[in-house]
């Protein structure tokens, strides 16, 4: 559905005609104004007036009903399509969540369609609605606001991993506890988030070079101001600091995990150790007292009068030696 549709004007909002058609006709009158319309997961029904009347091309229409959208920036004869994943972050159940935001830019105009509960657009038009020199650039300020937002909000989704990241370290590596046995699940839980993650961040990182691209002028980008370069610079080095935090998550994430299973492996060691030591030690009188229980006639033990207290001492003299053993090698 179409959730707002307006004319700026030098920078300003300004009343305009409902209908659709007749907005974009006179913005093109104007040099200096340009319509934003933007839609909440569309059909494919409500998306047809819209792609009619701003032809629109159909491969990149069918990417904004479909969503499903890996990051990316295309270029066609009359408009310029790109997607962006905003991400969020549920501290609590430890879920990365994304959403989808394409957006069209041409003569004149901008469209916008959203997919999902991340997509920051309504505080996006707040901020470019009181920052009228910056709505002046008109549809590439429009591009640059959404996906420094976009950035923005990456930054603070990879603090906040990094903050749990810690938490998980602390809980593997705690003389106390040592990592419980659900935290072998947790911590692959937590990969998959950093994943899901990285495949919003990562695809973006071309795009974002593509328009901040200073080279020659037909390099450039269509539809994209010629003094925008610079703006689309600064997220997208905001960007990859962002990928190379992911990075660093990823890389230290598979270790703690490595640094957990090894740590459950020693510890299953020392299990096995302790176990064999005890079975060692219950042997000894074990195998003695099965001896002088055989009852055969001629034991040369069996007439002495001490030989009782004598056998008795002597397993526990073997017991004690074998328990200060095993206790010097680490095994009790």
């Amino acid at each position: 559905m179409i959730v707002d549709c307006a004319i700026y004007r030098d920078g300003r909002r300004t009343p305009g005609p409902g209908d659709i058609s007749d907005a974009l006709d006179l913005c093109r009158l104007q040099d200096d104004a340009f319509v934003w319309i933007g839609l909440y997961e569309p059909t494919a029904k409500e998306f047809d007036k819209v792609t009619e009347e701003f032809g629109l091309h159909p491969l990149a229409v069918e990417d904004a009903l479909n969503a499903h959208q890996r990051p990316k920036l295309e270029v066609y004869d009359d408009s310029l399509f790109m997607v962006l994943k905003p991400v969020g972050y549920e501290p609590d159940s430890d879920v990365v969540t994304s959403g989808e935001v394409m957006v069209f830019i041409g003569d004149s105009f901008v469209v916008t369609v959203r997919h999902g509960e991340e997509a920051p657009l309504a505080a996006v038009r707040r901020r470019l609605e009181h920052e009228p020199e910056m709505l002046r650039h008109g549809p590439t300020a429009v591009l640059y606001t959404i996906a420094d937002a976009v950035v923005d909000h990456y930054v603070d989704v990879a603090d906040e991993l990094g903050t749990d990241l810690d938490e998980l370290e602390a809980e593997v590596f705690s003389p106390a506890r040592g990592g419980s046995r659900h935290t072998a699940s947790r911590i692959y839980t937590f990969k998959r988030q950093v994943l899901e993650f990285r495949r919003a961040t990562g695809p973006l990182a071309q795009p974002l070079e593509r328009l901040a691209d200073t080279g020659l002028l037909s390099s450039r980008v269509p539809f994209v101001h010629d003094k925008a370069q610079p703006f689309f610079r600064d997220v997208s080095d905001h960007l990859t600091r962002v990928n190379e935090a992911v990075e660093g998550l990823d890389r230290l994430v598979s270790d703690v995990l490595s640094a957990h299973l090894a740590q459950t492996s020693v510890r299953q060691n020392d299990d096995m150790r302790k176990i064999s030591a005890w079975a060692a030690m219950a042997a000894v009188p074990t195998m003695i007292a099965g001896i002088y229980g055989m009852n055969f006639e001629h034991m040369p033990e069996l007439t002495w009068q001490w030989s009782y207290p004598a056998l008795i001492a002597a397993m526990a003299a073997l017991e004690v030696l074998l328990y200060r053993l095993f206790k010097r090698r680490g095994w009790l």
